[in-house]
């Protein structure tokens, strides 16, 4: 991945900034790590005092005043609404795992009546994400604990309902509006509609496609759009993002070929949705990524595949180890992530699942990385050092009865 590294002046450094180099050696510095969150005065002084100039990473924390891509020039759509969680993580479990099992039947209910030649019923899309768009405006971690314990239901059925979960957590965090946030939900749950009128041997071939093949898959974009425009009565935007998601920002994508901002904002949103998702779960063809790692192949393609300005916001959205990664400790425990800690994102709470030697515990403890005491050196506190994929070290967060 290439980082987003500004230089600025050891001066300037602020609470917030991920520090990813120094002027100087690592070796002999406080610093374990090659790389860290600047969130306490003492590592402010420590570079202040010990350094001219260091780097930061502006994808990974706040930028220098003067860095302003973080702002997505949607004037009178993004961030007219800031939204706090009104309900702690315990409080909301309960209402999550009902909220995802009502989502999740009534999105294979619409997906099975489809691919059976039906007709999309708008209000009965909205009706099944309403459950989803609910819980991630009362706690926007919850959900997506609740869903990291699923088990998977095949994955047309998975990615329905990622998608679906991915758009309204993001658009919370772009401020759109609560009802625009039920349209991204539905639009994310519909993306593959179109795939649904495909051969499924075609669809789910473990092998690659022929160039005919792959111009045949191509054309569920269209044909899903279709199918919403002849089922009346779904919002635009809905239509937007299912017409245009394979769309790219540099004008490499299908099938209108459009560039920048001929692409509709929620179909640069439903862009990056699709392919983190497409790329954090397990396919016939591929691998799953780690959750991590997608974001930092994601962020590479900024300003190329997507919009620079979304994918800076998406990683803020979701934090560098999204809730539900799997992830390894300093001390070489695995651990799962539970909770995003939002004022240091790199410090989440996790579920520990195995010991230094990644034997399975007998019994998982959850652990903040932020409640460590203050007077212990930084070398000897707890950090995650690198997300795992699903299946890693032979776990799966859904088979462990979290």
């Amino acid at each position: 991945m290439q980082l987003d590294e500004r230089r600025i002046e050891a001066r300037a450094l602020a609470p917030g900034m991920y520090v990813c180099r120094l002027d100087r050696p690592w070796e002999g510095t406080p610093f374990r790590l090659q790389g860290f969150l600047a969130d306490s005065p003492d590592q402010i002084k420590w570079v202040g005092e010990n350094c001219k100039s260091v780097w930061i990473d502006v994808a990974l924390g706040i930028g220098p005043p003067d860095v302003a891509r973080s702002r997505v020039p949607e004037a009178g759509l993004l961030g007219a609404f800031h939204y706090r969680n009104t309900a702690d993580f315990v409080e909301e479990l309960p209402q999550a795992r009902e909220a995802l099992a009502e989502t999740a039947c009534a999105a294979a209910s619409l997906i099975d009546a489809i691919a059976a030649g039906g007709a999309v019923d708008a209000a009965e899309v909205r009706e099944a994400v309403q459950p989803v768009v609910q819980s991630i405006l009362r706690n926007s971690d919850t959900l997506f604990w609740v869903n990291t314990l699923r088990a998977s239901a095949g994955y047309a059925y998975s990615h329905a309902i990622n998608c679906s979960m991915l758009a309204a957590a993001f658009g919370r965090h772009l401020g759109l509006p609560a009802e625009l946030l039920v349209d991204l939900a539905g639009g994310g749950l519909l993306l593959d509609v179109g795939k649904t009128r495909l051969p499924e041997s075609l669809v789910t071939r473990p092998t690659a496609l022929a160039p005919a093949e792959m111009a045949r898959v191509r054309e569920h974009v269209l044909q899903g759009a279709e199918v919403l425009e002849s089922s009346g009565e779904h919002a635009p935007e809905v239509i937007e993002m299912v017409r245009t998601h394979h769309e790219r920002w540099d004008g490499t994508g299908y099938p209108r070929r459009l560039a920048g901002l001929e692409i509709p904002l929620y179909g640069r949103i439903a862009a990056i949705v699709d392919c983190f998702d497409a790329m954090t779960t397990p396919r016939p063809w591929a691998a799953a990524r780690s959750r991590h790692q997608a974001l930092q192949e994601i962020y590479s393609l900024g300003d190329a595949a997507f919009q620079g300005e979304l994918v800076e916001q998406f990683i803020s959205c979701l934090g560098a180890f999204p809730t539900g990664s799997l992830v390894e400790l300093s001390n070489g425990q695995v651990a799962v992530v539970m909770m995003q800690n939002p004022s240091r994102r790199l410090r989440p709470r996790v579920m520990l699942l195995t010991d230094s030697c990644k034997r399975l515990l007998e019994s998982f403890e959850p652990v903040d990385l932020m409640d460590q005491p203050e007077d212990l050196p930084l070398s000897e506190q707890l950090n995650v050092v690198c997300g795992l994929p699903v299946g890693a070290h032979g776990l799966d967060p859904a088979e462990l009865y979290l």
